[in-house]
């Protein structure tokens, strides 16, 4: 996906492209122990260093229990860093790995997908360092003429590493020191579960919205706003899952620039029932910059993908649902549908007095006869269920007032697409 002289393998937030800028595996029964995992030991006279494997022991209610990898394997966290061009920021990357506070073991896995600088180098010259810490090393990669793409080298570091959880690490971000220890304390009670966590923004103020909502999300929003147009509501870079559950849901994409491998994973896991989840502190320092691989993916891309994905999960289980938006996305959406769909679409509804006169909507693109004419109503005079097609944040509150004053409840009576 990355251009010549790119670092960035990101997320595909078309709001990235459109360059705004504003100023062990857990066992039934056994919840209760992991929950106090944070204030496990380590073991006196366990062995450490690279490949190591650590015995943790907790104590609770004056009983012991001992906490290994699981067999086959003595790490239990792999970090997993795909590199192209990332010379500029690596330093501080794997100085973050280096500080991190969790007490298990802990591998660093990177691929290098043809770097023309001297990116490999500058992570051979951590491993002294990093495996005095107790961090194995894996490195590798391959010196074709071109890049094969994020889908290619992230899978081929996940395919080289052997940690039981997977914590997804941009050459360019920086992890906060307990981001593995808090995600890992969290995906041991949710084996199926991709973790995300909060992020602050660098430089400070770019995509402002964007990061707002990336923060800002409910728990019940992580899974009913993963159609709108920023993707994945947990950001890749933030990504911490089992291995187990990375294996059930599948590789990445591996079609290069222009495809964007993290949403179709996300889409993919969401089918298959896993839970989105976040720690809600800031883990991770999210860089934005001109190159970033992002750039290239194409927001019709996204667009389709989302409205299969809306098609797919909602549209499916309703007769017939109104489109809050007589303007341009709304129309688009209504013509992007499928016919079975487009015949769901009983109105559109809007606040717009010269929208609501034309009294319609006519597709004049349709190959009926006569042409579909939908009505365009005052939202007072909709009934639900919605599909939002209204930017969200640039009301001033508005439309979120206006559908929490209607009493439709997220996820049920609504979406947003936008």
């Amino acid at each position: 996906m990355a251009r010549r002289g790119s670092a960035r393998y990101a997320s595909h937030s078309p709001e990235f492209r459109r360059g705004e800028r504003a100023g062990g595996r857990p066992s039934p029964g056994s919840a209760e122990l992991l929950l106090v995992m944070s204030s496990c030991q380590k073991h006196e006279g366990d062995s450490e260093g690279p490949g190591a494997a650590v015995k943790r022991v907790c104590r609770r209610g004056g009983s012991t229990v001992e906490i290994m990898p699981a067999e086959g394997t003595s790490v239990q966290v792999s970090v997993i860093v795909p590199v192209y061009n990332g010379a500029e920021w690596l330093d501080e990357c794997l100085q973050a790995v280096l500080d991190q506070d969790f007490q298990g073991s802990m591998e660093l896995s990177v691929y290098d997908d043809s770097s023309t600088d001297n990116s490999r180098s500058i992570v051979e010259g951590w491993r002294e360092r990093l495996e005095g810490r107790g961090v194995s090393m894996v490195i590798s990669g391959h010196n074709s003429a071109k890049p094969k793409g994020v889908g290619f080298a992230k899978n081929q570091a996940v395919s080289q590493s052997s940690g039981q959880y997977l914590c997804f690490q941009d050459a360019d971000d920086v992890m906060m020191p307990q981001r593995v220890r808090l995600q890992y304390e969290k995906a041991i009670l949710n084996p199926t579960a991709i973790i995300g966590c909060q992020v602050r923004r660098d430089p400070e103020g770019s995509t402002e919205r964007y990061t707002r909502w990336i923060n800002s999300l409910s728990p019940e929003q992580l899974y009913t706003q993963v159609y709108t147009s920023h993707g994945p509501t947990v950001v890749m870079p933030t990504w911490f899952c089992s291995r187990d559950w990375f294996h059930k849901v599948g590789s990445f994409d591996e079609g290069g620039k222009g495809v964007p491998e993290d949403l179709l994973w996300f889409y993919q896991s969401v089918r298959l029932g896993g839970s989105v989840l976040r720690v809600d502190e800031c883990l991770l320092v999210y860089r934005y910059h001109q190159h970033a691989a992002t750039h290239s993916v194409l927001e019709e891309t996204i667009w389709t993908l989302r409205v299969d994905f809306l098609q797919e999960r909602v549209l499916s289980q309703w007769d017939s649902f109104t489109i809050w938006n007589a303007g341009k996305q709304g129309r688009k959406l209504y013509r992007s549908l499928s016919p079975s769909n487009q015949q769901k679409v009983k109105a559109f509804c809007d606040v717009d007095k010269n929208k609501i006169q034309k009294g319609f909507y006519t597709y004049e693109e349709s190959k009926e006869r006569p042409k579909p004419k939908i009505p365009v109503l005052h939202y007072k005079d909709a009934s639900p269920p919605f599909i939002v097609c209204v930017k969200l944040d640039m009301t001033a509150g508005v439309l979120e007032e206006t559908l929490a004053s209607l009493r439709l409840k997220e996820g049920e009576d609504f979406y947003h697409f936008n």
